[in-house]
């Protein structure tokens, strides 16, 4: 009787294998209709800022370098002519009028 059960059992369940309604294993169902859980949500979130993060660092990065600043270069004079870069893209920024919007 118990190998009838147990027959009868592994058919039942691999019958619902094949016809797509069994999960790996471990693995949750997922809803396609459903929304992103809060997880999800803070993940993109910290994935966004640091995208937002890279991309201000390397901007500033790039205008130290169009003022001089060589961060591959020779590190002798390393606070001075960061400095020195940091005060020229400093003072181009000053130098461009603010941007107005005309009406």
């Amino acid at each position: 009787m118990p190998s009838i059960r147990l027959a009868a059992t592994f058919l039942a369940g691999s019958a619902l294998f094949f016809a797509g309604a069994a999960t790996p294993a471990g693995a949750q169902p997922t809803d396609s209709a459903s929304a992103p859980s809060a997880k999800q949500l803070q993940k993109e979130q910290k994935k966004a800022d640091r995208k937002a993060r890279r991309a201000k660092k390397n901007a500033e990065l790039s205008e130290l370098e169009k003022n001089g600043y060589q961060p591959a270069g020779n590190q002798v004079d390393y606070p001075n002519n960061y400095q020195n870069a940091q005060r020229k893209a400093d003072a181009q920024k000053a130098a461009k009028p603010a941007a107005t919007s005309a009406p």
